[in-house]
């Protein structure tokens, strides 16, 4: 089979299944699949929404920031001195049914000329886990703060969407959108809260010496952090996009030999 088949055959599987939350039949396969460039993301995009693996991994990272969380309070002598830090995007919410119609109509959606309308009238579901986390860290009387890179000059729909999804703690001082870089928000958030969780599905959810920053040099801090990871950096699977989707394959560099397994 050729590459060209193999990439046809992906997209037309991907179209095959349900967006989440959709019983709806998706958009055809596009009538020239080989000349889809965007085609390489389908197994990601599968992957991150309708993988049980994805549901197991994003309950797991909640679970840890649940245990995490409460040893921080019960260590504190004012909780409502602490705060959480959460990215939306992938951490909170899914908007994986923007990346599906944008996969299947070969649009190259990682470009993000499609998001502004999504955020106007999308409907994200919530990460598996995320409303309870955020439900239990607002009843512990934790400040949560959300930092994201969706359009400031949005924000009005942002707030609906996650008051409509009954996230806590939400308004237009605890929700701070694109503008200074998310290190610059965190710092507004530490000048009053001790933040003692953030929550992330890239990098520089976490620390600015992510942000455009070569590939090698992100792998070295993460190794510098490692301490960090699972304790005060509760990172989020993300398979669909990141600084990481134009990285070069390591290949085994023996000769290819077919068995039958």
């Amino acid at each position: 089979m050729t590459r060209t088949t193999i990439l046809g055959c992906a997209v037309l599987a991907t179209l095959a299944a349900p967006a989440a939350g959709q019983d709806t039949a998706a958009p055809e396969a596009p009538a020239n699949t080989a000349a889809c460039p965007v085609a390489e993301f389908t197994m990601g995009v599968r992957f991150q929404q309708q993988s049980a693996e994805i549901r197991a991994l994003q309950l797991q990272a909640y679970n840890i920031a649940t245990e995490k969380l409460d040893a921080a309070v019960e260590a504190a002598a004012d909780p409502s001195r602490l705060a959480v830090v959460t990215d939306l995007d992938e951490t909170v919410i899914d908007n994986t049914p923007l990346l599906a119609r944008d996969l299947a109509d070969c649009h190259t959606y990682d470009a993000w000329d499609t998001w502004l309308p999504w955020e106007r009238d999308g409907s994200p579901t919530l990460i598996p886990g995320a409303k309870e986390f955020l439900d239990h860290a607002d009843s512990l009387g934790v400040a949560i703060r959300y930092i994201s890179d969706r359009a400031d000059e949005q924000k009005d729909h942002t707030l609906a969407t996650l008051t409509e999804l009954g996230l806590p703690q939400v308004s237009p001082e605890t929700v701070l959108l694109l503008g200074p870089p998310k290190v610059e928000r965190r710092e507004i958030v530490a000048a009053d809260h001790q933040i003692v969780l953030m929550l992330g599905d890239t990098l520089h959810d976490f620390d600015a010496r992510f942000r455009k920053t070569p590939l090698e040099d992100q792998k070295a801090t993460v190794a510098e952090e490692a301490d960090r990871w699972g304790t005060e950096w509760i990172v989020f699977p993300n398979a669909a996009y990141g600084t990481w989707s134009e990285a070069t394959l390591t290949e085994w560099d023996a000769e290819p030999v077919i068995e039958e397994w």
